[in-house]
């Protein structure tokens, strides 16, 4: 099912106030924030904010970039994976393509720095290994960051890599466009909210298994055994030792509805971080 913005903010439901992203604004998860939702309800948080606040009921919902086709899982799924309580209430996802910002008068010869997220820089590495091989690559905390530092630099010799947002926020130029956009890169956002999206046909589970090496093969059999089908698993530290992870599998299905709630109830280990409309 191809993603977009009305059925994913359909999904969200109850969402209509206060909606959480990591800001500063001008990054790809405002962008997408901007793609979902009213503006008006958008609040731009520090990352321990972030979470902070919708832990506390504070704001009504989060949205936050989980994995990409680049380099997988971002830094911020094991965030939401450490929350103790989290609802997963819609996926949205979103092929992008960047753009480097600068100072009006810039000129593509004059950047000596190139500023942006780490995943970023990851996503934009063949451009900049063939268009601007002498050029540091500086981390920032967001694509927003980067282009908020550039603005309030000063200087020619610096850019950042972002979508074209970040030019209209802070008084930047585009000296390139749509830089490394395709279907190798793409993102994947969650909606985290307060209520389950009921059954609709065609729904994806996210679950959150913790367990030892030695068991990880016995679970997958369980989930077989009840027909469940897996989309993709990913693996994570479990942050205790070494022969325990933590696993993130999507399956089809909806867990309100047949082989997964049976699989739930005779698994305790295995905690339901949300159902919503599959998107992907």
């Amino acid at each position: 099912m191809a993603t977009t913005p009305s059925n994913v903010a359909q999904s969200a439901g109850s969402i209509d106030h206060q909606i959480g992203y990591l800001g500063p604004g001008g990054s790809w998860t405002h962008q997408a924030c901007l793609d979902l939702f009213d503006a008006k309800n958008l609040v731009p948080l520090e990352r321990s904010q972030l979470f902070a606040s919708y832990m506390s009921g504070s704001i009504d919902g989060a949205c936050v970039p989980v994995t990409t086709s680049v380099v997988g899982a971002t830094p911020y799924l094991d965030f939401v994976l450490d929350l103790p309580d989290v609802l997963i209430v819609s996926e949205y996802t979103k092929m992008l393509g960047y753009s480097l910002l600068a100072l009006p008068g810039t000129a593509l010869r004059d950047i000596k720095q190139v500023l942006a997220h780490p995943v970023a820089l990851e996503e934009v590495k063949p451009w900049l290994d063939k268009e601007l091989p002498a050029a540091k690559r500086v981390e920032a905390i967001s694509g927003g960051a980067a282009a908020l530092s550039v603005a309030e630099s000063g200087e020619h010799d610096r850019a950042a890599m972002g979508p074209a947002i970040g030019a209209e926020l802070y008084g930047l130029v585009s000296l390139v466009d749509d830089i490394e956009e395709g279907p190798h890169n793409v993102t994947r956002w969650w909606v985290l909210g307060r209520a389950m999206p009921a059954p609709s046909g065609d729904d994806k589970t996210s679950l959150l298994a913790s367990v030892a090496d030695r068991d990880f093969s016995s679970l997958l059999a369980s989930l077989a055994n009840e027909n469940i089908k897996i989309l993709d698993i990913y693996e994570r530290p479990s942050k205790k030792t070494l022969d325990t992870h933590r696993y993130l599998i999507d399956v089809i299905g909806h867990a309100a509805e047949g082989a997964i709630g049976r699989f739930l109830s005779s698994h305790p280990e295995v905690r339901l971080l949300g159902s919503y409309p599959r998107r992907y």
